[in-house]
């Protein structure tokens, strides 16, 4: 999926996984380097990125189990209406099929 097609949230958590993931590498490239302040600076960033780590697994889940919620509640929607669903379908094709052919 291309960025302008990928949904906000999902953005999001790519860009977190992102700053995570090179902030794990800064922190592996500076293994070598000691001293007291290099120690304590790389154990408190260590601690930083387990808890985004841990907050962005929870971001995730908590979006799926809203997601597929979500779906749920169409699906039955759907049954229990199916006319009136079929109807807002064809209204939503229609008006799309109109933005498009202005084009």
């Amino acid at each position: 999926m291309t960025a302008k097609t990928q949904n906000p949230r999902d953005r999001l958590i790519d860009d977190f996984k992102t700053v995570i993931q090179d902030a794990e590498e800064l922190i592996k490239a500076t293994a070598g380097q000691t001293g007291d302040k290099v120690t304590a600076v790389r154990t408190r960033a260590e601690e930083n990125l387990r808890e985004a780590r841990r907050k962005l697994d929870e971001m995730e889940n908590d979006f799926l189990i809203r997601g597929k919620a979500a779906a749920r509640a169409t699906d039955q929607l759907v049954h229990d209406k199916p006319w009136q669903s079929v109807a807002i379908a064809s209204a939503v094709g229609v008006v799309l099929g109109l933005l498009i052919s202005r084009r």
